[in-house]
């Protein structure tokens, strides 16, 4: 069986954890990776196949009971709190029950020791960011998920990153997605260390296709982890 990617990551520091976005497998995510922690969500946009797992965040907040931190753009938000209207009322505060907290992305932000700064990007007509990781000064990784073309501030923002992860749908040109020849010339001009594509169509295979890209480029899979110093 060919490996897959799908659309979220889990990011851990010694101080706090967060995952962006909660795909329609979050919960079997969790699962599988044993994820036993989270302090926060963050998300990219808010088409279904990037928050269809929102609900399982409640696993989260039993045991102490807390609110759970929900990052993302206003737009974002509203989109969240219309389909989950149930978590956002404010009318079920029981135990065990999800009770998000919004936080409105207005610019860069912290999670423990951990900068975040949004990298607003261009996928048809809804609002979507991306995410820059970084610490003590160095940009470690940059994580955009669903993207056609990056705005000149936004690469700016990416210059000098250590790892991009980044959209490459398909071979074929997409009105919505970068195609692999796309993201190809996005990294050849980025120039970070390395880069792994995600979000990609099952025609994409690992074994034959990888091989074909440049040698500090890769496939993402479900499972994939990196660490930085």
């Amino acid at each position: 069986r060919d490996k897959r990617t799908r659309c979220s990551i889990w990011c851990r520091t010694p101080e706090a954890a967060w995952i962006v976005d909660t795909g329609p497998d979050f919960r079997s995510q969790c699962l599988r990776e044993n994820i036993r922690k989270l302090d926060a969500a963050l998300y990219t946009h808010a088409h279904m196949d990037h928050v269809t797992g929102f609900d399982e965040l409640r696993r989260f907040t039993v045991e102490q009971d807390h609110y759970m931190p929900i990052h993302a753009t206003a737009s974002c938000l509203a989109s969240l709190e219309r389909m989950f209207d149930y978590a956002f009322n404010g009318e079920n505060r029981y135990r065990g029950y999800l009770k998000p907290w919004p936080m409105p992305i207005h610019g860069p932000f912290k999670i423990g020791e951990t900068d975040i700064t949004p990298l607003p990007v261009h996928h048809g007509k809804l609002e979507t960011i991306g995410y820059l990781f970084s610490r003590s000064g160095k940009k470690l990784c940059a994580y955009i998920s669903d993207c056609k073309s990056v705005p000149a501030e936004t690469f700016a923002l990416m210059q000098g990153v250590d790892t991009l992860i980044i959209d490459a749908l398909r071979f074929s040109p997409h009105p919505t997605h970068m195609s692999i020849d796309e993201s190809l010339a996005f990294v050849d001009t980025l120039k970070a260390r390395e880069t792994f594509f995600t979000h990609f169509q099952c025609e994409i295979m690992h074994a034959r296709d990888e091989p074909k890209m440049p040698p500090h480029v890769r496939f993402a899979y479900d499972g994939l982890r990196l660490a930085w110093d």
